[in-house]
């Protein structure tokens, strides 16, 4: 049975992100995974993510980095206060720096794979390194720091 996805677990108030809300029809619905240490996400762009012909909007793999990073940093800070992965324990995350490096075009019509591996989680921070690749190599490389939503942010809606 496949575990999962962290942005599956965020309850239903929190679940409208446009990068991965799964209740945000119009939005991109990532689903991120752990392999390992390592956290996974699949996604296949659509034509309208074009920049120009053949090639993946820079714009939608900064959103793609971005919220594989903070679905990985609510996943691995909620492991690491030991509780269960699940979505009474789950803690949600929000961007406070994103660095996006982008290495080589990415090209459009192949699936997109992104890997994050969380690289310190201290506290309300969680950094993440993250590397998207298409067809096994890496086209854009990122670095995010992470910190648990406040409560006045998520308590209230």
């Amino acid at each position: 049975m496949t575990e999962p996805a962290f942005q599956d677990l965020y309850p239903e108030p929190y679940a409208q992100c446009y990068g991965c809300g799964r209740l945000n029809e119009q939005g991109l619905q990532i689903k991120s995974r752990w392999e390992g240490d390592v956290s996974v996400c699949h996604y296949t762009p659509r034509p309208e993510h074009t920049a120009v012909p053949g090639y993946v909007y820079g714009g939608l793999l900064a959103s793609l980095v971005d919220c594989h990073a903070t679905g990985t940093a609510a996943a691995a800070a909620t492991h690491a206060h030991g509780d269960p992965l699940r979505a009474d324990t789950i803690r949600r995350f929000v961007t406070a720096r994103l660095e996006v490096d982008y290495r080589a075009p990415t090209p459009l019509g192949v699936e997109l794979e992104l890997r994050a591996r969380p690289v310190e989680v201290k506290g309300r921070k969680v950094v993440v390194d993250i590397e998207l690749l298409a067809e096994g190599r890496v086209t854009v490389t990122g670095h995010a720091i992470c910190v648990e939503a406040p409560s006045s942010l998520i308590d209230d809606g």
